[in-house]
This record gives C-alpha cells, sequence and structure tokens, in this order.
C-alpha cells in the first residue's frame, strides 16, 4: 500500500496530468565534486564542441514535474511526468533520460511527444535541478554525477512507474541521448525486468559479461560520423551483444553525434526523423507488443 507521503505526491489534477509537488530536499549531484566524464575517442573540448544548444524555445508542455522522496531504500527523485489523456492504468512506460544539458524544456516536449503514442513517461534528473545553457556549465554537470546515486534514482523512476496509481506499469523501457544514452544502457543492466532499452549514442559497455544481465531488447542509435563513438566501437559493442545473447537491433546514420538531440542545434531532421520512426515501432513492440 503507498503511504501518505507518497500519496501526496501522486496527487493528480483534474486535467488528468499530474499536479506539480514541492520538490523533496535531496543530496543531489550538485554537492558532488567535478569527476572526469566520458568523452569518447576526443578530448573534454573536442567532445564539447560536438553540442550546441539550440536557441529555440520549447513548445509549451502538457505534462508536469513530480517529486518523489526518500524513502527505505529508495533515493529520491525529482523529475517531469506525462500521461497520455483519456487512459487507464495498467500503462506502459518510458523511463526518459536526460541528455547533457540536463532535464530542459525539449526534453519534457519529448516526454509529451512520447507520451502522445500511448505511453507514460517519466524524465527523470540526474542533475539535481541544474539544468546547463552553456558548454562548460554541461561538462560540469555530468561531471558532478554520483554514479550510485544515479543507479538508485533509476531503480526509484522504475519503482514509481509500477507503482503510480495512474500508471501501474507492467512494461517499461529506458530512453536517452547521449549522457542519457550511457544510463539507458545501465538502467537495463541493473534492471533485467525491463522490456527495452532506446540508446541515442551513449557510452557503451565493452564487457559482454556484464552485457547478459541484460533481459530487454537493445535498439542502439549511432551516426556513423560521430567521432566520439567511431564505428569500430559501435561493431564491437554489436558483437559483444551477440556474445551476451542480447536481443538488440544497431541502427547506423550517416550523421554526426548529437544529431537527434531534442535540445541540439545540431538536430538534424531527416536523420532525426528517421530514428524517431524506428524507436517509435520499437517501443510498440517491446511494450505494447504490436
Amino acid at each position: 500500500m503507498l503511504g501518505t507521503a507518497l500519496l501526496v505526491a501522486l496527487i493528480l489534477g483534474c486535467s488528468g496530468q499530474p499536479e506539480t509537488a514541492t520538490p523533496a530536499p535531496t543530496e543531489g549531484p550538485s554537492s558532488v565534486s567535478a569527476q572526469a566524464v566520458w568523452t569518447g575517442a576526443l578530448d573534454e573540448a573536442a567532445f564539447a564542441a560536438l553540442h550546441e544548444l539550440s536557441a529555440d524555445e520549447a513548445p509549451p508542455r502538457l505534462g508536469a514535474r513530480f517529486s518523489l522522496a526518500a524513502s527505505g531504500s529508495r533515493a529520491a527523485l525529482d523529475g517531469y511526468l506525462s500521461l497520455p489523456p483519456g487512459t487507464e492504468p495498467p500503462l506502459a512506460a518510458v523511463v526518459l533520460i536526460h541528455e547533457w544539458w540536463g532535464l530542459n524544456g525539449h526534453i519534457e516536449h519529448w516526454a509529451d511527444r512520447i507520451a502522445a503514442q500511448g505511453y507514460a513517461v517519466l524524465a527523470v534528473d540526474l542533475y539535481g535541478g541544474t539544468v546547463a545553457t552553456t558548454r562548460e556549465e554541461a561538462m560540469a554537470a555530468m561531471g558532478a554525477v554520483d554514479a550510485e546515486l544515479a543507479r538508485a534514482q533509476l531503480a526509484s523512476a522504475i519503482w514509481y512507474a509500477r507503482n503510480h496509481p495512474r500508471i501501474q506499469a507492467e512494461k517499461i523501457a529506458s530512453m536517452g541521448w547521449c549522457f542519457g544514452g550511457k544510463w539507458s544502457l545501465e538502467a537495463a543492466i541493473a534492471h533485467p525486468s525491463l522490456d527495452g532499452a532506446v540508446i541515442y549514442y551513449g557510452q557503451l559497455v565493452d564487457d559482454p559479461a556484464k552485457l547478459a544481465n541484460i533481459g530487454a531488447e537493445v535498439l542502439g542509435v549511432f551516426g556513423t560520423r560521430d567521432p566520439s563513438i567511431p564505428n569500430e566501437v559501435v561493431d564491437q559493442f554489436e558483437r559483444n551483444l551477440e556474445e551476451a545473447g542480447v536481443e538488440h537491433r544497431i541502427l547506423r546514420y550517416d550523421a554526426e553525434h548529437a544529431f537527434a538531440n531534442p535540445s541540439s542545434a545540431r538536430y538534424d531532421q531527416a536523420n532525426a526523423e528517421a530514428a524517431w520512426g524506428e524507436t517509435q515501432a520499437f517501443l510498440a513492440r517491446v511494450l505494447k507488443g504490436e
């Protein structure tokens, strides 16, 4: 049975979307000293140069922020929840993990876009409230993420999706871009119960023994002109998944890094839309059996 504190955090508005809850105090990544971050085959300056924040405003959002207080072994978690209108539980769910800019309006808009396909979408905040607007801020925010805390927060997100009274998810997938792609893969490794994992050009795990823990089907999306993740690294990742016995599909597009990032000024519309079409079909199959 859900506790009183959690029920308060889960109160729903008449519109069918969750009301904004007061954030629970938590020790977030901002309290952790900066550390070296993954930059693939590049140094930090070259990796940062691959990213450029879009100056466009995100469309109006349809969901609302949520806050899950720490309880027992569960970590506190803040994020954005978007629910498809006119639906009843149980709903399939997507745990959405932001790119290196943080949980900004563009990611929230994408949560709405995915929710419109009939999914409950929990866009998690692994930056502890930080939303970067410069490459330097984004690099610092990535370096301040505590890996163990991030894993615990993703576990909280999965628990939330299964227990939220408007969701009650029986099937869940993870999805993320770049920084979020890494954590989508990490979530699949840590939670064999996940049904799907979408990885957009994130840091890859090269140990087949670790990958063998994945129970989800994996969809990997990569750009062939991404200098941070060379093609041979993607090829090896695919071989490792095969060796580990993980069901997967790897897609390669004639595109650069961040070509499908929702907040990116480098957004490549043609390739991004092609990848989105594949992602939609993947989610429909693994979460809805379509």
